[in-house]
């Protein structure tokens, strides 16, 4: 018996979840996933939609290129990865609509640090990037005195709302 692949054709995303994984994989990052699955939503979290052997930069650039709305959870570590600053400038650069959500850190203490490994070209997008998030609406939430399912229900209905307006037009 002979066995052919085929190639699944997976539609693209709609929702690309920008996040620091050790801070936010297993908490609002993995369970705002769950929820817009489960919703029907094509949505991109790159533990879930990623597989050993992928290229990193080609599988997330493609996501963010094909989605609609981006989420950009920012953390107290966010800042220190050269991951999640490249995934927010590119969501911006490309005028993609974004929710951000505060997760145990104030917007003005979001900065972009130089550490010696970044072009001055690249901080510079990194950093507008990141001064337009801080300028844009979003959630905070404070896991130590927060309800969660509270979050969950605010961050999805931002989601749903955005697609729905971004898809409309």
């Amino acid at each position: 018996m002979q066995r052919f692949c085929q190639k699944i054709v997976q539609p693209p995303c709609q929702v690309f979840i920008n996040h620091r994984g050790i801070d936010t994989k297993r908490n609002v990052a993995g369970l705002l996933y769950n929820d817009l699955t489960k919703m029907g939503v094509r949505t991109f979290l790159d533990s879930m939609n990623m597989k050993p052997g992928d290229k990193l930069f080609k599988h997330i650039d493609k996501a963010i290129l094909d989605c609609k709305v981006g989420v950009a959870v920012f953390s107290p570590r966010y800042c220190d990865s050269y991951f999640c600053l490249h995934e927010l400038a590119l969501l911006m650069e490309t005028k993609k609509r974004v929710v951000p959500i505060f997760y145990d850190v104030k917007p003005s203490h979001l900065m972009v640090k130089d550490n010696g490994t970044c072009s001055e070209k690249q901080l510079q997008r990194f950093k507008l990037a990141l001064e337009e998030a801080k300028n844009t609406v979003g959630l905070t939430f404070d896991s130590l005195n927060g309800d969660w399912s509270k979050l969950l229900r605010d961050a999805s209905d931002a989601v749903i709302i955005n697609l729905l307006e971004v898809e409309g037009n």
